[in-house]
């Protein structure tokens, strides 16, 4: 922000939580950012993980730029979700197995996203995502081991560029026209191979209804577990002071991003959140993961801290079968006075197949915008966001254009 605020810009789009506008391509750089920072977004996993929220923002940026229509900006977003989830689709094996990280696929979809609302035509769209696909291949050390706050930021990093490979694009620039299937082109990378019928075949309904939405403010494969932990403890009114030890059964991939040795003494919100002895830990001490379980204070929790080396997570193979049709995770507490309690979870709160009601979303929203907006802004945004379709995106946006101190102790 701070970064942003020194380069300035032409006041055409809005910074959330901002009293200050800037172009849409710097502001939809820092609204996927406030979107991704806290890890507590959406979550689509089924070959590949993403998050297709984090392209909102070359809708919403570009659309008030454009005065678009709130039709536009769900059109853009559907778009956005259905091309990023069919990408996570189709690469064999996934992009994870390659050593991806998936903000190399988002390059392919944020043009298009900004290109809807730019009114692209079909080559002015094929030229924009030529243009993006050229430059944003991201490696997963984005995500792997100690992280940093790039983890945050590589995804919205690639939104940004779609916007300005769409705004190129409009303006007559060309791009690699073949970007997926010809020489050298996403179709032709070494280490796999891609499936494009995926991209191309007729599905019954939006991938958008396949989409998990978090109830946790963690990495995806932490929820499972997480769930299972808390009603566990719920279940068998189980004492912190009461465990002796804690045993996950995951999946291998969970156990590969989640439990190498660094997620064990993380230092950082990036890496806590990241960290499945942490999220544990932290949900048997507090009885909960919030926002709250993240602070600097938090992370150096001596009953935390203790609990965390009382955590062995484990990959099951049949368990490994199961996914990603079943996203299951199985929890074995052992108390100090030899009680065991297990508990399977095989959809976590959020998962399509476990919907969040829209009781619970509005009060995932009222948790997080409690501090910092009043109830009566509350429920305008609320009103807003509910009647979208009827509505220009700028009046939306003018209510999301407030100081919000976004500092957290």
């Amino acid at each position: 922000m701070k970064v942003l605020d020194e380069l300035g810009g032409t006041p055409e789009a809005t910074i959330i939580g901002s009293d200050s506008k800037t172009n849409c391509y710097n502001a939809a750089l820092a609204n996927s950012l406030l979107i991704r920072a806290l890890d507590y977004n959406d979550i689509y996993w089924k070959q590949d993980p993403s998050h297709p929220s984090d392209l909102i923002p070359a809708a919403l940026s570009v659309g008030e730029r454009e005065n678009k229509s709130g039709k536009d900006l769900i059109a853009a977003m559907i778009i956005g979700y259905e091309l990023e989830m069919r990408l996570c689709e189709s690469a064999i094996p996934g992009i994870r197995e390659r050593k991806w990280h998936h903000a190399s696929l988002t390059q392919f979809v944020s043009p298009v996203v900004a290109g809807k609302m730019l009114d692209l035509n079909v080559d002015q769209m094929c030229n924009a995502i030529g243009i993006s696909g050229s430059h944003n291949f991201t490696l997963g050390a984005v995500a792997a081991g100690k992280l940093s706050m790039v983890k945050n930021i590589a995804d919205p990093l690639a939104v940004q560029s779609g916007v300005m490979a769409a705004l190129m694009a409009k303006k007559g620039f060309t791009g690699p026209e073949a970007v997926f299937e010809g020489k050298e082109g996403l179709v032709d990378t070494i280490g796999g191979r891609w499936d494009m019928d995926v991209m191309t075949k007729t599905h019954e309904r939006f991938k958008i209804m396949e989409c998990s939405m978090k109830p946790f403010p963690t990495e995806g494969l932490t929820h499972s577990p997480i769930t299972a932990t808390l009603t566990l403890l719920d279940r068998h009114s189980i004492m912190p002071e009461e465990v002796e030890g804690v045993v996950v059964r995951t999946i291998s991939r969970a156990v590969d991003i989640l439990a190498d040795p660094s997620k064990y003494t993380p230092t950082s919100k990036e890496t806590a959140d990241h960290s499945l002895p942490y999220c544990i830990a932290a949900a048997i001490v507090d009885g909960t993961v919030t926002l709250d379980q993240f602070t600097k204070t938090k992370l150096n929790d001596d009953r935390i801290r203790s609990v965390i080396r009382k955590v062995k997570v484990v990959a099951d193979p049949e368990l490994e079968k199961l996914f990603p049709e079943l996203a299951t995770a199985i929890v074995e507490v052992t108390c100090k006075d030899g009680r065991r309690f297990t508990e399977r979870v095989d959809f976590p709160k959020g998962n399509p197949k476990n919907r969040m009601s829209d009781e619970e979303v509005l009060t995932k929203f009222h948790t997080n915008a409690l501090s910092v907006v009043s109830e009566e802004k509350e429920k305008a945004i609320i009103s807003k966001t509910m009647n979208l379709e009827n509505l220009q995106i700028h009046e939306l946006t003018q209510l999301l254009a407030m100081e919000i101190p976004i500092t957290r102790s």
